[in-house]
C-alpha cells in the first residue's frame, strides 16, 4: 500500500475514533461508540486504499468490509469524496452546512443558506431527497429549472454511494413514525431545560465561542438519534433557536435522516409540538 493510501486510511481512522470520543463524552449509546472504535481498527490495518477500493466496488465493496455497516461505509465515501465528514464536525460544533452544499455546481453561498433555512438540510442526501420530492422548487430564487440542475448534479455526485430505498427499520430509506420523533424531542427539550444534557459550542453564530448548543443521543425502538436546537440563521432572526429541534436518526445498517420538530403557530395544530414536512402524520397522531 503506497504512502497516500495509508495517508487517507489513517485520516479517516482518526475521525472515526474521534467521533466515538466524541460520543462517549456526550453519553450515546455505548454499542454506538465501539462500532466505531471497531470500524477504526478495520481501516487502519487494511492492506489496501480506501479509495481503489470504492473505485472498483463502491458502496458495497466498502460494506464488506469487517465491522462496517452502511452507515461508516456512507461516512467513508463521504471522507472521501468531499474531505469531509459532516456527522463529525456536527459532533464537534464544527459543522457548516451552508458551506457543504456550496459544493453543488451553480449553488452560491445566498442560496444554499435559504435553501438550509427554508428546508433545514445540512446533508447532500438531505438536499437531494428535497430535489426530488417537490419541496427545493419551492424555496425562493430556486424553482423547477434550477431544481432540475440541482437534481442532476447530486445525481452525478452521489450516485456512486446512494443506499436502496426500503420502508422499516433495518430497511433503507425507512424513517421513525412520528409518535418516536415526538418523544425524542420532549426527552430532548426536558433534559436541556433541565440543564442536564452536555452541550457544544456551535462555529456558526456563536462569536463568544460559548459551549451553549445541548446534545441528546437516545436509542428508541431500534434507532439511533441526535438532537439539537436548530442553530440556523433564520431560527436566530425568528427567536426560535429554543423553540426548533432538528432531530438526527439512523438504525445500524443505513444512512441517517433528519426531522426538524417546532411548535405549530397557526392551524388545527397551533400550539403543539409538528413535525415539519409530516404535519398529516402528526394530525392524525394527535387525534388518536
Amino acid at each position: 500500500m503506497s504512502d497516500d493510501a495509508g495517508s487517507l486510511n489513517a485520516r479517516c481512522a482518526d475521525r472515526l475514533r474521534e467521533a466515538a470520543d466524541l460520543l462517549h463524552a456526550q453519553g450515546a449509546n455505548p454499542f454506538r461508540v465501539s462500532a466505531y472504535r471497531k470500524a477504526a481498527a478495520t481501516v487502519l490495518d487494511l492492506p489496501e486504499d480506501l479509495g481503489a477500493i470504492i473505485d472498483r466496488e463502491g458502496l458495497p465493496g466498502l460494506e464488506a468490509l469487517p465491522n462496517v455497516g452502511r452507515g461508516i461505509a456512507s461516512a467513508l465515501l463521504e471522507m472521501k469524496r468531499s474531505g469531509r465528514w459532516i456527522q463529525l464536525e456536527r459532533l464537534r460544533g464544527s459543522a457548516d452546512p451552508v458551506q457543504l452544499l456550496t459544493v453543488v455546481p451553480g449553488l452560491g453561498h445566498r442560496l444554499a443558506e435559504r435553501i438550509h433555512d427554508e428546508l433545514h438540510v445540512d446533508t447532500l442526501e438531505g438536499l437531494e431527497l428535497a430535489a426530488h420530492d417537490g419541496r427545493l422548487e419551492t424555496v425562493p430564487g430556486v424553482g423547477p429549472r434550477r431544481a432540475a440542475a440541482i437534481r442532476a448534479s447530486l445525481q452525478a455526485m452521489l450516485s456512486r454511494s446512494r443506499p436502496a430505498r426500503t420502508t422499516s427499520p433495518g430497511q433503507a430509506g425507512a424513517e421513525p413514525d412520528v409518535a418516536t420523533l415526538l418523544a425524542v424531542d420532549e426527552e430532548y427539550r426536558t433534559k436541556a431545560a433541565a440543564g442536564s444534557l452536555p452541550t457544544i459550542a456551535p462555529r456558526r453564530f456563536n462569536p463568544s465561542g460559548e459551549a451553549w448548543l445541548p446534545v441528546l443521543h437516545s436509542v428508541r425502538d431500534g434507532w439511533h438519534f441526535t438532537a439539537l436546537y436548530s442553530n440556523t440563521a433564520q431560527a436566530h432572526q425568528l427567536n426560535r433557536t429554543r423553540d426548533w429541534v432538528v432531530v438526527y436518526f439512523y438504525d445500524d445498517e443505513h444512512a441517517e435522516g433528519q426531522h426538524t420538530v417546532v411548535t405549530e403557530t397557526h392551524g388545527p395544530l397551533s400550539g403543539r409540538r409538528v413535525v415539519r414536512g409530516r404535519e398529516a402524520q402528526c394530525r392524525a397522531h394527535y387525534a388518536r
